[in-house]
């Protein structure tokens, strides 16, 4: 990940949960303070990975999601990155996530490839003071995050975000089976699925009619839509400004797949185009300008079938839907619902 001290500040920090940091990595973590964690991950990068012999890291951020952390660390003249979870039920779809973003490195995508520790295991359980922890090592890119004003470096990650669906198709069967059951993520749109299924379902049971002019509007559309061609596969799950680096108007790195799942490639960037723009604790729908240039650079690689195009209508009116957190909408989400003709 690349530096952002504006949004990530140095030294111990919550992403977006209003809590006392300290007490989370204590309490979920098992580490007394950031010391105490800059310690073990000294030890953890000597004896696992082999990459503090005879060099103390120096620790400058760390920052806690959930039952997650991301550990900054300096070896020497190494930046590097250390992720952990201390969710077990997470740690095997975790190890074929991390195994995954090795799969985009050998096919030329530009990710933050993991660090093969001494057995060659990209992501490994280590111990942890409160509990076993799952780890991996990635090299630190220095690169800005993406900013949807440049619509050249949109246009690009729409490129990328083309290529990234091209190797994940190539995924062997064994890591699209552990990945195939994702949770729920992003405001509920990224559950595998049939689409039609997805989307009917939504509208019978789930909307809550904030805007019931436009979700009229996407039930007729959901009535005239062909069968969407294409098998659905491995997509990204959650690419958007917070994960995507860029130097200029070229992608430095694609973060995080740990969202993963498998779907209609179109559901994917439908998905993409609507949540953009969102940061960390910055959540603002995606300028329209930004959009257009997402799918146009997606179609400079891979061109949309008739089908695809018709979907993707219908998909960006669903994920706008979904994404109104109702009254209360100060970044005008509700507003951002496109006007899509039946």
């Amino acid at each position: 990940m690349g530096d952002a001290p504006a949004v990530l500040p140095t030294g111990l920090s919550m992403l977006w949960e209003p809590t006392d940091p300290a007490a989370a990595l204590e309490a979920r973590f098992g580490f007394a303070d950031l010391d105490d964690l800059s310690r073990w991950t000294t030890a953890a990068l000597t004896s696992t990975w082999g990459l503090a012999t005879g060099v103390v890291p120096a620790v400058s951020r760390v920052v806690i999601s959930d039952r997650n952390a991301v550990v900054w660390a300096e070896v020497g003249a190494r930046r590097v990155v250390v992720k952990l979870s201390c969710a077990p039920e997470r740690f095997e779809r975790l190890a074929a996530s991390t195994r995954l973003v090795a799969l985009l490195a050998e096919h030329g995508v530009p990710v933050a490839a993991p660090l093969a520790c001494a057995d060659g295991e990209v992501r490994v359980v280590v111990p942890g003071p409160a509990g076993p922890l799952s780890a991996c090592v990635l090299p630190e890119v220095a690169a800005d995050w993406l900013d949807v004003t440049d619509l050249d470096a949109v246009r690009a990650a729409g490129a990328c975000l083309a290529r990234v669906h091209a190797a994940l198709a190539e995924a062997p069967a064994d890591l699209v089976a552990a990945l195939a059951t994702a949770p729920p993520g992003l405001a509920g749109a990224t559950a595998a699925g049939d689409p039609r299924a997805q989307v009917a379902g939504w509208l019978a049971d789930h909307d809550p009619g904030h805007l019931p002019e436009a979700s009229l509007r996407l039930a007729a559309l959901l009535g005239g839509l062909p069968a969407l061609d294409g098998e659905r596969q491995l997509v990204h799950g959650d690419f958007r400004a917070a994960n995507v680096l860029v130097r200029g108007a070229e992608v430095a790195a694609v973060l995080d797949l740990d969202e993963v799942a498998v779907r209609h490639r179109v559901a994917d960037l439908a998905q993409a185009c609507t949540y953009l723009a969102t940061r960390f604790t910055g959540w603002e729908p995606t300028p329209p300008a930004a959009k257009e240039a997402l799918v146009e650079g997606y179609g400079s690689v891979r061109r949309l079938s008739g089908a695809e195009r018709a979907w993707l209508d219908a998909l960006l009116l669903w994920n706008a839907l979904v994404a109104v957190p109702g009254p209360d909408d100060p970044a005008g989400w509700a507003a951002a619902v496109p006007q899509v003709a039946c």
